[in-house]
């Protein structure tokens, strides 16, 4: 049961959305707890549509923006169904802890039931916003009160027609201020985020001992140090006197020192790294002087939490990089939106990246943003100045020391695509790109210090990124379920062994885990991603071969790796075999599609065949009662229609028992 999909993966999420609300529903009858399909269909709808995509995720954010934002702005339902909402959720997410779906990165159990409970205090009040609308329910809404059956097209199409003719009675006042507000948020489906790689870190000690080592961490408390709690004076135009500057400039290392110029604005090392410490709130003007911070002592004992307000600090100061005299480029323009995509481009692209690709991408980004004229005369101008402000602004970064520089060769993954057919470069670009990569360049790479504060702001937007250990103290069940579907097979093996160490070697719990998971495509994906990733995988399904839970799907795995041939199955491994087929069609595709695979190989025996696997004995308790309900007794039943229906049959005789004239 995956509960991951790309948004194009249409038919596969329903799928999986179907059966996860049907079998929700189902364990939530057996123990009395409330469970709305509606509502239980919105929460997953909710999740999908989002940044991240992932089903199983779940934490206080997510909690209440389903219930604050999502429910009350798209759900048509009645009332008591919508009051009842925070106890479907809390049954959802029981039900995903208690089948192992839950991904161990949300929140706890027990932090989400607060976070519940949390969110319905307010619940009834956003029930009650109007504002909270959005159009589309605004407008389900008024054909509710007019009566209107919002599954009859042809009622929804009067209602239409009466809405044009100035028939039908709404509150006008009401949908402007929820068109204005919907204009000021304009929704909750989000924009998917590409999935990162999971990535490594050297322990907590190394990291910090990098930032202590970080050549503008020094340089931003030196400056601290030389303002001082007394300050410096500024010109009354709010600037470093320059001989100030100059000797800042020496103190610092910006080299600016000896320079000709008239005034301390000429320096613009100096100048960017002033609004850096003002922009982290170290240093600040008071009363025409530049003075230290007080509150920000701590700050500047603690190189390690320094580092990571500067690294947060430069999207917005960016802007200020280049020379003072020249006018913001397009960049700067965009500085903190562009950088952040430049980045997350580096963080998920393997090795060094030849900064070439780099500024073609933000030129041609910078192009689409400012409807840029091919024929304006400015043009090669303003793609010098974007060219160069990213380089300044992967040098501040060096010195920072969240990317490394150097000049090289790029690897041939970087030339290799472009003359894929799905390229998304223009043939210009690509031309460039091509001359440009056949030499050797300036190539950037995050340092660790980098990858981690970018994953702390990806985790931030509600990204997913993985990060290899984060799952040792899983459960292993749990653990299984996010390595088959967010791991490849050289990280997934990474964390495996992790795990492993941590639980003293032994993979019996992960197989427990396996054995009691209720879906059978789950189980199969677990199962494949252990043995994937042991060394001695295959003699791990070997030994599975006779397991009474493991069994089918071992078998199923070694046939697909041809390491066993049908000829080698008993008459029961092979009904067995066919029930795991069955029962993970049924996951995947659901009953009809059961039933119309089994007709269309079998025909008329297919109810015999379906009863047959239903008697197998297979251990999926979940899964055959479901066989035998959704698919056995409706095929039985549609069999019966197609014989005994009124009427003679073809070939039978008239009402004397004479054979019909042709």
């Amino acid at each position: 049961m995956r509960t991951f999909f790309e948004p194009d993966e249409d038919e596969a999420f329903e799928a999986a959305k179907d059966v996860l609300i049907r079998r929700c529903l189902g364990w939530a009858g057996e123990r009395g707890l409330r469970a709305d399909a509606t509502v239980l269909e919105a929460a997953l709808d909710a999740r999908h549509r989002s940044t991240d995509g992932r089903l199983a995720f779940w934490n206080g954010e997510q909690v209440g923006r389903f219930l604050g934002e999502w429910i009350p702005r798209f759900v048509i339902a009645p009332r008591e169904m919508l009051e009842a909402a925070p106890e479907t959720l809390l049954t959802l997410l029981r039900y995903l802890d208690a089948t192992g779906l839950r991904d161990p990165r949300g929140a706890t159990p027990a932090e989400l039931e607060t976070a519940v409970a949390e969110a319905a205090n307010d619940y009834p009040a956003v029930l009650d916003d109007p504002l909270r609308l959005g159009l589309a329910k605004f407008w389900a809404q008024v054909a509710l009160d007019h009566g209107v059956d919002l599954t009859d097209q042809k009622a929804l199409n009067r209602f239409q027609r009466d809405i044009d003719a100035g028939r039908v009675a709404y509150d006008a006042d009401l949908l402007e201020k929820i068109a204005e507000a919907r204009f000021l948020d304009p929704g909750l489906d989000e924009e998917r985020a590409f999935p990162q790689p999971p990535v490594t870190l050297p322990p907590a000690p190394e990291l910090a001992a990098a930032a202590a080592r970080s050549e503008t961490v020094r340089r931003l408390t030196a400056l601290a140090d030389w303002a001082g709690k007394d300050g410096r004076p500024l010109t009354t135009a709010g600037n470093l006197r320059l001989a100030d500057a100059r000797e800042l400039a020496e103190l610092l290392g910006t080299g600016e020192q000896d320079l000709k110029v008239r005034g301390a604005t000429e320096l613009p090392k100096l100048n960017f790294l002033l609004e850096w410490g003002k922009g982290i709130r170290i240093v600040r003007v008071h009363q025409g002087r530049l003075v230290r911070v007080a509150k920000a002592a701590p700050l500047l004992r603690d190189p390690e939490q320094l580092w990571a307000r500067a690294f947060e600090a430069f999207f917005e100061v960016g802007m200020e990089l280049g020379p003072p005299e020249s006018y913001a480029s397009l960049l700067a323009e965009e500085f903190d939106e562009a950088m952040p995509d430049v980045l997350n481009s580096v963080y998920g692209l393997p090795g060094r990246v030849p900064v070439a690709r780099l500024q073609e991408s933000v030129w041609l980004a910078c192009q689409e943003k400012f409807q840029l004229d091919d024929d304006d005369p400015r043009h090669g101008l303003w793609r010098q100045e974007v060219d160069r402000d990213l380089v300044a602004a992967l040098e501040v970064l060096a010195e920072l020391g969240a990317v490394d520089l150097d000049h090289g060769m790029a690897d041939e993954l970087y030339s290799s695509d472009l003359d894929d057919e799905e390229q998304m470069l223009p043939p210009a670009a690509r031309e460039r790109l091509r001359a440009r990569l056949a030499e050797p360049g300036l190539l950037v790479s995050l340092t660790p210090l980098g990858v981690r504060a970018m994953r702390e702001r990806m985790l931030a937007e509600g990204r997913d990124a993985p990060l290899v250990g984060e799952l040792a103290q899983a459960a292993p069940g749990e653990l299984l379920g996010v390595l088959a579907q967010h791991y490849p097979p050289d990280m997934a093996a990474m964390e495996l062994d992790g795990w492993l160490a941590a639980h003293g070697g032994d993979v019996e719990p992960l197989l427990d885990a396996i054995r009691v998971c209720p879906f059978r495509s789950h189980a199969a994906a677990m199962l494949d991603v252990l043995a994937e990733a042991l060394p001695d995988g295959q003699s791990l399904l070997r030994r599975l071969h006779g397991d009474r839970a493991l069994g089918p799907i071992a078998v199923t795995a070694l046939l697909e790796e041809d390491a066993l041939r049908p000829d080698d199955l008993t008459s029961d491994e092979y009904l067995l075999l066919m029930a795991e087929g069955l029962l993970t069609l049924l996951e995947l595709g659901g009953p009809d599609e059961v039933m119309d695979q089994v007709t269309e190989i079998a025909g008329r025996e297919a109810p015999e065949i379906i009863d047959t696997v239903v008697r197998s004995g297979h251990p999926a308790e979940v899964g055959m009662d479901e066989l035998r309900r959704l698919v056995a007794e409706p095929l039985r039943a549609r069999t019966r229609r197609l014989r005994f229906v009124e009427g003679p049959r073809p070939g039978a005789r008239g009402r004397h028992g004479r054979r019909r004239k042709r």
